[in-house]
């Protein structure tokens, strides 16, 4: 059923990706913690500001247990979007995103680890381009390990039972 938190295999892994103030951000420094990532770029006319609203939506719906859990968004078009342009993106969906960036080869070599696949697609425009990706909300454990992954579209109600049910597993 969509909606439900979506469980696979050999997905995740430890990366370190350069933050929107210029730190360096690293996947293992998020122990104990639980991560929401979230790849996407700041020109996505629908599909990434919904998901990236709901993420929000779902901190807050998770209230108190909210802190325990870390919002990350990586951009998949590094080139575009610049540190000062993701760190004022996300900071309109909630104050707790954490906004990456890398090189193209870093970034796609993240992106690889949690199967997202993208393409710069060219627009009509000489010049422009959008990027075609896949559009999921992972959850990462406390240990940094890959639980699963919430389909686009997925209400934020839904997100934070499901974060709260494995909370209370660990």
């Amino acid at each position: 059923m969509m909606g439900e938190l979506m469980a696979g295999t050999n997905v995740g892994g430890d990366f370190t990706l350069t933050d929107s103030r210029g730190r360096r951000f690293r996947l293992a420094d998020q122990r104990g913690r639980y991560v929401l990532l979230y790849f996407g770029f700041t020109g996505c006319p629908d599909v990434c500001p919904t998901d990236l609203l709901a993420i929000g939506d779902a901190l807050r719906e998770l209230g108190a247990d909210g802190p325990k859990v870390q919002p990350v968004f990586v951009t998949l078009d590094p080139r575009r979007d610049t540190r000062a342009v993701i760190g004022a993106y996300v900071a309109n969906f909630h104050p707790a995103f954490v906004a990456l960036t890398g090189s193209e080869a870093e970034v796609r070599r993240v992106a690889s680890l949690y199967k997202v696949s993208f393409d710069k697609v060219p627009l009509p425009t000489a010049g422009f381009y959008t990027i075609d990706h896949a559009a999921f909300t992972f959850l990462l454990g406390r240990d940094g390990k890959y639980i699963g992954y919430f389909p686009p579209g997925t209400p934020p109600e839904r997100m934070a039972a499901l974060i709260r049910d494995e909370m209370r597993k660990s």
